[in-house]
């Protein structure tokens, strides 16, 4: 059963659904980000949150019953907190959608729906989760609201997986050069904006905090200036995830400020990997996440050559109690 499928199925059950929520941990919270942003962005009457999953186990929102669809994620389909936040959904009477690689996972025990996505076939294979949410995302707007481009956006998820694929097979040579650059930082900050504020949040807990063991900081663009923007010094490393979209703007304005005072800044800009030569304008904010997540990721793996550091490598997760 397809995205669209799912959806006109719950409507024919319940047509009057009031909220979405979406639930997940970690790098699965991030990827569920974009179906967020682009529901509050487009819809009117819905309600739209987005938890980690123990939070929406100890404060679950009046909202989940009947009348609410909660999308949940993760990638191992075992995230313990994850799958008890299906069980609380399911049993106050919500709609549950989960998407994960491991067919018949803990995960699935208490969904309704579940959408299996793939992830170690290639850089393209990693978007799924985060694409498929969105395709939900988008279906439950245009059958409960209608939404008007919602041809420019199918047409984007027929391009996104290609070009996400070509782009990190050309970042090679500057991921060397990141990760020469980078391999000996202390501490590295991480910042975006838009539909891709939480793939800085990802890049930061998950790939530099968890699978490299290097501290690090993250906040939105429009933030910057607000606070984190004193930290900024000759040589003090950030990434700034650039959008191609109505929030470039926001970041080009940190990126000005990390430039005048000579900080370590690695750029990567979707504008550069081709997103708007592919993807309409009209929705070309929402496709943002997806490019840059995997350009990123060649990033990462060439961090963690360089740093003789695996991104496998564990000292607590799956290893202890906690």
């Amino acid at each position: 059963m397809n995205t669209k499928q799912i959806i006109s199925e719950i409507k024919e059950k319940q047509p009057n659904i009031k909220s979405v929520v979406f639930v997940g941990c970690g790098a699965s919270k991030a990827d569920l980000y974009p179906a967020k942003y682009f529901l509050d962005g487009n819809a009117k009457k819905i309600r739209v949150s987005h938890y980690t999953a123990n939070e929406f186990n100890y404060a679950t929102p009046e909202a989940v019953d009947d009348t609410a669809i909660v999308i949940s994620a993760s990638l191992g389909g075992t995230t313990p907190e994850t799958v008890e936040a299906n069980a609380r959904a399911k049993a106050k009477g919500a709609h549950v959608i989960s998407l994960t690689r491991s067919i018949d996972s803990p995960l699935t025990k208490d969904a309704d729906y579940v959408i299996y996505h793939r992830f170690a076939e290639s850089y393209g294979a990693k978007l799924e989760k985060m694409g498929y949410c969105l395709e939900l995302a988008m279906e439950i707007l245009d059958q409960f609201e209608g939404y008007d481009n919602y041809e420019d956006m199918k047409e984007g998820f027929e391009k996104i997986y290609n070009l996400a694929d070509n782009a990190a097979a050309s970042a090679k040579l500057y991921a060397k050069k990141f990760a020469e650059d980078y391999k000996d930082a202390p501490v590295i900050y991480v910042m975006s904006s838009g539909a891709t504020h939480e793939v800085a949040y990802a890049t930061s807990i998950c790939l530099m905090m968890e699978m490299q063991w290097i501290n690090s900081g993250t906040f939105h663009s429009g933030e910057f200036f607000h606070g984190p923007f004193e930290i900024v010094d000759k040589d003090v490393p950030f990434i700034l995830l650039m959008n191609d979209g109505r929030t470039r703007n926001i970041d080009s304005r940190a990126l000005t400020f990390l430039d005048r005072f000579d900080a370590k800044t690695t750029v990567i800009d979707a504008l550069d990997f081709g997103l708007s030569a592919e993807i309409k304008k009209s929705v070309i904010d929402y496709f943002n996440p997806m490019l840059l997540s995997a350009v990123f990721r060649v990033y990462a793996e060439e961090l963690s050559i360089a740093r003789q550091h695996p991104l496998t490598k564990r000292r607590y997760m799956w290893k202890l109690e906690y």
